[in-house]
């Protein structure tokens, strides 16, 4: 198999959500709803809510491997923003492939939202808020020969001046 999600760890489960094994055993992967969907469903491990104005980063609990030559996009599902008017931050998330199993997270996934909207918006267990697709991609043909070792999108890093 090329591609393919896969929950984190349980130990990664512990240190980014909380120390539960039952919770760890029973939430599911994504999957598509049907046959020419193009994205994958990220469903909620837990309820959360996000009142109007408010930001959450929720954690995933997924990981996910494809080839190097592909990424994978994630947005938030289309009824969340025409709904809820419920954005990600950061509007798009692209996940290298390189991502997978870095040093710092084991390539745990996480999706920052914010409402936008004038209710609070509710997700329950088990009901999706995101989707993950999966994307070929194309360079100029430069060779870069650098190794990811961690996150360099984690805003609290000393040094980051990019966030």
């Amino acid at each position: 198999m090329d591609r393919y999600f896969e929950k984190i760890s349980f130990e990664q489960f512990k240190k980014d959500i909380k120390n539960d094994r039952k919770l760890y055993e029973e939430y599911q992967l994504p999957v598509r709803k049907t046959k020419h969907s193009a994205g994958y469903d990220f469903k909620a491990i837990e309820d959360f809510e996000i009142a109007p104005g408010e930001v959450k980063k929720i954690p995933t609990g997924y990981k996910a491997k494809y080839l190097e030559d592909e990424m994978l996009i994630i947005v938030v599902r289309s009824s969340v923003g025409f709904k809820y008017n419920v954005r990600m931050t950061n509007q798009v998330g692209i996940i290298d492939s390189d991502f997978y199993n870095n040093e710092e997270n084991e390539g745990h996934m996480f999706v920052s939202l914010q409402n936008e909207g004038d209710k609070v918006f509710k997700v329950k267990k088990g009901e999706g808020y995101a989707q993950g697709i999966f994307v070929k991609y194309l360079t100029c043909g430069e060779e870069v020969d650098t190794k990811r070792t961690s996150w360099t999108g984690n805003p609290k890093k000393e040094g980051n001046e990019n966030e």
